[in-house]
């Protein structure tokens, strides 16, 4: 995995809901079918200015307060490593994806993921597209979409690019990189490729830890890319915080991610969903 670089300003902020009484808180081929973390960057990804860094994690017995800025943090990352992958591409090396042939794709924000098990509470599209460069060494005519979903205690984001795109495989490092890119977030599992058991092509899945106010958030991740699209989906669960982050099911999350992947990649051509 390439080192990573450093970045020039820190992603778009992305609000949680407000607390009581007070103020918001803030792939066919090598790299999956057609079909980018964690950590929000405090010195983040390559001039896009934010407002600034996440606010203080609530206390643990405020379940709402924390469910809410844990999935803002989880957006706050994945903007962040999408945002590196374009802005770091250099192209180059390794297996291309031959972004000018074969069939293109977008990336949609449906209304629920995973079967219905995931149901859309914010969409991000927009701070997306003002976060993540139209174009890059390695991507060209880029959109980025994105949304916020919630599952009881659980918290996923996830955040797509559609254009052309030279090189899969180093969009998925570039993503992965620019997401642990921070002093405040580490390594728990490494990332390693995953194959769905639904069927599709490998993606590449790990587990970050971002200490946030003392509270430490476990983040599992997985990332996919072809020659037209790239997608990092990303989940938090506030019932897990305090568990050893090497005890989460990357395979499992794989078989989630894979069912996402299915729901959110369409036909170029296609009417929106």
């Amino acid at each position: 995995m390439p080192g990573g670089a450093p970045y020039a300003g820190p992603p778009p902020h992305i609000p949680g809901p407000p607390a009581p009484g007070a103020g918001a808180y803030g792939q066919p081929g090598p790299y999956g079918a057609p079909q980018v973390p964690y950590g929000a960057p405090p010195q983040a990804p390559y001039g896009y200015q934010g407002p600034g860094m996440p606010p203080p994690v609530p206390p643990k017995s405020s379940a709402g307060k924390t469910w809410g800025i844990v999935g803002a943090i989880a957006g706050v990352v994945v903007l962040g490593g999408i945002a590196s992958a374009v802005a770091l591409s250099g192209g180059g090396g390794g297996r291309g994806g031959g972004g000018t042939t074969g069939p293109k794709y977008r990336v949609t924000v449906p209304q629920t993921l995973a079967g219905g098990s995931y149901t859309l509470s914010k969409d991000i599209s927009q701070q997306a597209g003002t976060s993540v460069p139209h174009d890059g060494a390695n991507e060209h005519g880029i959109t980025a979409v994105g949304g916020q979903y919630g599952s009881g205690t659980k918290s996923l984001v996830m955040v797509g690019l559609y254009g052309t795109i030279d090189n899969p495989r180093t969009t998925v490092e570039h993503a992965i990189r620019g997401m642990k890119d921070d002093a405040q977030t580490d390594v728990a599992v490494p990332e390693k490729e995953f194959t769905p058991s639904g069927g599709g092509g490998p993606l590449t899945c790990g587990v970050d830890v971002r200490q946030e106010a003392g509270q430490k958030i476990t983040m599992a991740f997985c990332v996919w890319a072809d020659a037209s699209t790239s997608v990092n989906v990303a989940q938090t669960d506030t019932a897990n915080l305090s568990k050893d982050p090497r005890s989460v099911d990357l395979q499992e999350f794989a078989d989630t991610a894979g069912k996402i992947r299915q729901e959110v990649t369409k036909p170029l051509d296609t009417a929106s969903a």
